[in-house]
């Protein structure tokens, strides 16, 4: 198996990333899907995936924000993940007004349950403690 371990200067591989998930669902399936927004879109959204998603940043900036961390902007060749299950994603917003933002996303699916599921303001209102102080981030 190929980790950042064990990559070679000769390999035609790069790895972009290698972590740990906390957990993969069992019987879980695997959906990867593409997403462009407009610059200066806001992103979908706060969300929650029923399971672990691992992305990588294809074109342009995202403002990236998961409840529990500050938030951070990925950048056009950058990976990023998130766990799933209870953790709010905040934001996917395009860091940029001035050229699109697209990245790819494969989300591993708990069996019978949404990929993605709209966290409502109650909710917000109630996490509002496990979320960081809004900064500038840049």
């Amino acid at each position: 198996m190929m980790n950042a371990d064990n990559a070679s200067e000769d390999s035609p591989f790069t790895v972009v990333q290698d972590v740990r998930p906390p957990f993969i669902p069992d019987g879980a399936g695997a959906m990867t899907i593409v997403i462009e927004y407009p610059p200066g879109s806001p992103g979908y959204p706060p969300h929650r995936h029923a399971g672990p998603a691992f992305g990588y940043m294809l074109e342009g900036e995202m403002l990236f924000e998961l409840e529990g961390d500050p938030p951070r902007v990925i950048r056009a060749g950058e990976a990023f993940w998130e766990p799933g299950g209870d953790v709010i994603h905040y934001s996917d917003a395009n860091n940029r007004d001035d050229i699109k933002s697209r990245f790819v996303v494969t989300m591993l699916c708990v069996p019978g349950a949404p990929m993605l599921t709209l966290v409502d303001e109650d909710e917000l209102e109630s996490r509002k403690h496990l979320r960081f102080a809004p900064t500038d981030v840049s």
